[in-house]
């Protein structure tokens, strides 16, 4: 099973997200789960550096991604970064709702 968990501070913002596991849906190379959950997740990595040029904390292993905003980023760019995000986590929800026995989307408080 795929698990993400999506950090949110106090205000409810998201700060970042992390993702792990397989779905095992269906063999390597054939698993649509897992490559939409990859496509989502690498999407928004790509949209935060090149869109917004941002230098987000990007951690990238087989079977785990984690991606976390940069440190006091405030204005625009982080009204940006939320938009970008809460894209994200709504695309991951909408998989979650198709798929709910191989992808769960929790949401925890960051630190």
């Amino acid at each position: 099973m795929i698990t993400v968990e999506v950090f949110l501070d106090e205000k409810e913002f998201i700060q970042g997200f992390r993702v792990e596991g397989h779905s095992d849906f269906a063999p390597h190379g054939e698993d649509i789960v897992c490559s939409a959950v990859s496509a989502l997740t690498q999407t928004a990595v790509l949209g935060l550096t090149k869109y917004l040029h941002l230098t987000p904390e990007v951690s990238i292993k087989p079977g785990d991604m984690e991606c976390f905003l940069p440190k006091q980023l405030a204005g625009e760019p982080f009204k940006l970064a939320q938009a970008i995000l809460k894209t994200l986590v709504l695309g991951l929800m909408a998989i979650e709702e198709s798929y709910g026995e191989y992808v769960v989307v929790q949401k925890r408080r960051w630190r």
